[in-house]
């Protein structure tokens, strides 16, 4: 089992903050938008650097969704930036008819997703978004798992050509992956090897996967690691040459079974190899109240989970 250590900790927002400002020196026809939460969006660097590129629109979620929809026909590239609950449930009708129906190159970026939101409960703690962006077509749907890779994604996802969904979140996690590694949308990175399981794991659930590969290496088991960043397009020949190797799959995500990650997998392997498979997910569940770390646990979402699900599916191979 290859060894992932980390030095530091950074929320995911913080990531596309940065990414957000150095894009801005890059590229003049980036520009943001906010619904009232600047401060929590991480976009205050570039307000204060761009003045007259920041749009602040207020508690007006839809009315963002259009305004960014009508300056890409200018040839502005618009970000715009709110809670993932408000980014897709508040807007689901904006963003399918004024951007995806169109091809509007737009950038929803959205923060505070998952249960990691914590403390804000269940009505802030979206667990539907992947599913929600992932089944409009034209919709690129991306889930980094760290700082930089958040950064990274920020900084990428400008040059790519359509609507693209970011998602990221609150709560400070371990920065394990490489500073200079460039983002590639849809293109799966392998972080480890192995033989024995393929775990596919997106997001916060990424590190978890890295610590539950190295409980499973101390057990004999040799897990292959996949970190699936961009849900939709999907790495289909990462994916299945890793299973034609394993034999068997786990899945991990902050999100729900159903629509998530797991699904876009099983549906690819039912096609091709169908597969021994379990996935590490919220089961058709609302979130509550609570510390992330606790609610991690209460939901069945940390290494634990993963360590479990992958012995299960294990022992199903034929």
């Amino acid at each position: 089992m290859k060894k992932y250590t980390y030095t530091t900790t950074n929320d995911t927002r913080s990531g596309f903050g940065d990414g957000l400002l150095e894009l801005g020196r890059k590229n003049p026809d980036v520009v943001a938008l906010c619904a009232d939460l600047t401060g929590s969006l991480k976009m205050n660097a570039f307000e204060k650097e761009f003045p007259d590129r920041f749009f602040q629109i207020g508690i007006a979620e839809a009315n963002m969704m259009g305004i960014a929809a009508g300056m890409t026909i200018g040839g502005k590239i618009p970000f715009t930036g709110t809670f993932a609950n408000f980014s897709t449930g508040r807007v689901y009708d904006q963003i399918r008819q004024s951007i995806a129906y169109s091809g509007k190159n737009v950038k929803i970026c959205a923060s505070h997703a998952g249960l990691t939101l914590g403390e804000d409960g269940a009505t802030h703690q979206i667990l539907e978004d992947l599913g929600l962006m992932k089944m409009l077509p034209h919709m690129a749907v991306i889930n980094p798992c760290d700082y930089n890779q958040t950064k990274a994604a920020t900084i990428a996802i400008a040059d790519y050509e359509g609507p693209v969904y970011l998602r990221f979140g609150r709560p400070k996690v371990p920065v394990f992956m490489p500073t200079d590694m460039p983002f590639i949308v849809g293109k799966a990175i392998l972080l480890n090897e192995g033989a024995d399981v393929s775990i596919f794991a997106t997001g916060h659930l990424v590190w978890e996967a890295i610590i539950a590969g190295e409980i499973l290496a101390e057990k004999g088991i040799s897990a292959e690691i996949i970190n699936i960043h961009t849900i939709k397009p999907l790495d289909d020949e990462a994916i299945l040459k890793s299973v034609l190797k394993t034999k068997c799959v786990v899945t991990a995500e902050e999100h729900q079974m159903n629509g998530g990650l797991g699904d876009s997998i099983a549906q690819l392997l039912a096609r091709n190899n169908p597969t021994p498979m379990e996935m590490v997910a919220v089961n058709d569940s609302f979130g509550e109240s609570g510390t992330p770390e606790e609610l991690m646990k209460k939901y069945g979402l940390d290494s634990s989970n993963i360590v479990e699900a992958a012995l299960k599916v294990i022992s199903r191979k034929a």
